[in-house]
């Protein structure tokens, strides 16, 4: 029964988790290569995230009492990839895409 019940907490927690990265965080970094980014927006970026993160995953019930997870439950979740960590990642894609790019372009010439 234990493992059963467990089995489907992961499978519901993996679902959540695909959830957040196919769809929120996508719609919220649209076009992030090209931004640049200061301290207070990244601040608000995170803390964005780690709200949607709440919602979306809830809070956990240990021994009768309801407790929300913390920053790093949360980022255990989502195996360290977060939404500046995904950002990262898409301003070097972009670059090498600029690299890839015919010299006579206009987005390479600039």
């Amino acid at each position: 029964m234990q493992i059963k019940r467990c089995f489907k907490v992961s499978l519901y927690l993996k679902w959540q988790s695909k959830l957040y990265c196919s769809l929120i965080r996508p719609v919220v970094t649209y076009a992030c290569e090209t931004w640049t980014l200061k301290e207070t927006i990244t601040n608000r970026l995170m803390v964005f995230e780690r709200k949607a993160l709440r919602k979306i995953f809830g809070p956990t019930n240990e021994n009768g009492i309801w407790q929300i997870k913390t920053n790093q439950e949360l980022d255990k979740i989502i195996k360290h990839k977060n939404i500046i960590n995904f950002r990262r990642a898409q301003r070097l894609g972009w670059l090498g895409h600029i690299e890839r790019m015919q010299e006579t372009r206009m987005v390479k010439a600039i």
